[in-house]
């Protein structure tokens, strides 16, 4: 008995789409495609690449959008993410009781897969996080507001999934990163 090659396993990350769109994306992968379809559309990584660089990307992102939300005390790449949490990013709330208050300290953390990404990729996963300091669940006003702050954000979801489905199938792929050049916010 042979395992299924890599064009003919599930595709997990693309498991709620309609069939002809996985037919598709399986023949990308057959034919060896699928990356080089990304690498045409997303030419280039973008230059986020420290902790405190990713901490400006997402306040100006929070700053633009959600200049009413509570405040977020850190923001950082997290190695251990997609292994532990089977996530991309998360948003933690960590309330401490000081004196007679309830304090509480919000944390975004994306995964350290999404530092060598184009800059698409990372700001739909920080509209992602920042969409659940005001919406917990992933509702309908949880959407819209992730598409009010990335007008894209669907098509950026797919292609982010589309990603992840080459990860599994061939590896990472190698974007030209931006070598040199200083971090760029969420507008270029």
């Amino acid at each position: 008995m042979s395992l299924p090659s890599a064009s003919q396993r599930p595709l997990k990350y693309l498991s709620a789409y309609p069939a002809q769109v996985t037919a598709q994306v399986q023949q990308l992968l057959a034919d060896g495609q699928l990356g080089t379809v990304l690498l045409r559309k997303y030419p280039s990584a973008h230059a986020v690449r420290t902790d405190k660089a990713l901490y400006d990307y997402v306040m100006d992102l929070k700053n633009t959008y959600l200049r009413n939300a509570a405040p977020i005390n850190k923001v950082s790449f997290d190695s251990k993410l997609q292994v532990i949490a089977h996530a991309l990013g998360t948003h933690t709330t960590v309330s401490r009781v000081q004196g007679s208050k309830l304090k509480a300290k919000h944390e975004i953390r994306i995964a350290t897969l999404f530092k060598e990404v184009p800059d698409a990729f990372l700001r739909m996963i920080a509209v992602h996080e920042l969409a659940h300091l005001k919406e917990r669940n992933h509702d309908k006003a949880f959407y819209q507001l992730c598409t009010y702050m990335e007008p894209d954000y669907h098509q950026l979801e797919f292609d982010v999934r589309l990603y992840l489905t080459h990860i599994d199938a061939a590896g990472k792929l190698a974007w030209p990163g931006l070598a040199g050049s200083p971090a760029s916010g969420p507008g270029g």
